[in-house]
């Protein structure tokens, strides 16, 4: 990669509600400092102080972004020096399946700091409480359109050839498995992420950054229900037969989905290229592989052209209320973080700054 960072999310808001991949990815991780504290804010532009100073160490950094304001950083890990820093605070799940000898917790909420909140107790608690309604609304939102989703499945499926579905998952793992001819005890190494996120102004994702460099990228083209998830589910365990190492992004709105698989040791990605993350092939060894055009019977969207548009509303109007929720939820915690602004005493940050620095340095 050109500038030497990778960008993804490690949790999403999904219709399972807010999804955390956070351990996948700092299993191993020797050191991990773990920050918590009220304000999201204050804790973002401490990591961000950070990563500009090692980004001018030509370090490879793995950048981990807020899925409920996706311009904020939440983490970020440097495999090579052995550490993380990550926001640990709720929803977030971390230290659940690993915690490593050297994972340390450095808590912003010092009293000094925050001696005059107590005043606003009650404003605090009522703005906290809106938020928590909002994500409880935003996530109802996208698990009713989750549902409306799959009746949009059954009209492909119903009309799906699933030995020719079959015979393209045959064909591409023969492809992308060419050079690989025996089965090893060896086992693959999975870090699972989120490409995108569902967020307060809309979908976002970092398709672009994660496959750069990259030799081959297999855009998977189709409508709902045309096995996409399946074929990627298929290549995955093909290559834990061969032992490579992967990169799992799972579906930012489904994910129990897939939605791109990624061997960098073999060079290429394969991904679900539709909305809300559609892309077309714009460099050299890009591929278009289309599920509908080869595994569906022709003239079914046109059979079913007025059922597909009256489900597709339904579903973009729950998507859409959900994404309202959210946006709802960052208006009202940008209150929260304004007072939080008002109350602390800033006095320290440098200093904490400075700890968090020396306790990183090694």
């Amino acid at each position: 990669m050109s500038e030497n960072i990778l960008r993804y999310f490690a949790g999403g808001n999904t219709a399972k509600g807010f999804y955390s991949l956070y351990d996948s990815n700092l299993a191993d991780i020797e050191r991990v400092l773990l920050l918590t504290g009220r304000s999201q804010r204050e804790k973002s532009e401490i990591m961000e102080q950070l990563l500009n100073k090692w980004k001018d160490q030509a370090c490879f950094i793995e950048i981990i972004y807020r899925a409920n304001h996706p311009d904020q950083v939440e983490g970020f890990i440097i495999r090579e020096k052995g550490f993380a820093i990550i926001d640990a605070d709720p929803p977030r799940i971390i230290g659940e399946e690993y915690v490593g000898p050297q994972w340390e917790t450095l808590d912003l909420e010092q009293e000094d700091r925050t001696a005059n909140l107590g005043e606003n107790q009650q404003i605090l608690d009522s703005l906290q409480r809106k938020i928590q309604e909002q994500y409880a609304e935003a996530y109802k939102a996208y698990a009713k359109a989750l549902r409306i989703h799959d009746d949009w499945e059954d009209i492909y499926i119903g009309r799906m050839n699933f030995t020719q579905a079959d015979q393209v998952t045959e064909a591409l793992l023969a492809k992308l498995f060419a050079d690989t001819d025996k089965v090893t005890t060896k086992k693959s190494k999975i870090l699972r992420r989120f490409l995108g996120a569902a967020t307060p102004v809309g979908a976002v994702d970092f398709v672009d950054n994660i496959t750069e460099g990259l030799q081959n990228r297999y855009f998977l083209k189709g409508r709902a229900g045309t096995g996409k998830s399946t074929l990627l589910k298929k290549v995955v365990a093909e290559a834990e037969k061969h032992g490579y190492d992967l990169e799992i992004y799972q579906c930012g709105f489904d994910p129990e989905s897939l939605d791109m698989v990624l061997i960098r040791e073999l060079g290429w990605a394969v991904f679900d290229s539709t909305s809300p993350h559609e892309y077309f092939p714009d460099r050299p060894g890009d591929s278009i592989i289309d599920m509908y055009e080869l595994t569906v019977a022709p003239g079914t969207d046109e059979t079913f052209a007025e059922e597909i548009a009256h489900i597709e509303a339904k579903y973009r109007e729950q998507m859409q209320l959900g994404k309202k929720h959210l946006a709802e939820a960052q208006t009202v915690l940008e209150q929260l973080e304004d007072l939080y602004s008002k109350y602390f005493d800033h006095s320290r940050i440098a200093n904490i700054y400075y700890e968090v620095e020396q306790s990183l340095s090694i």
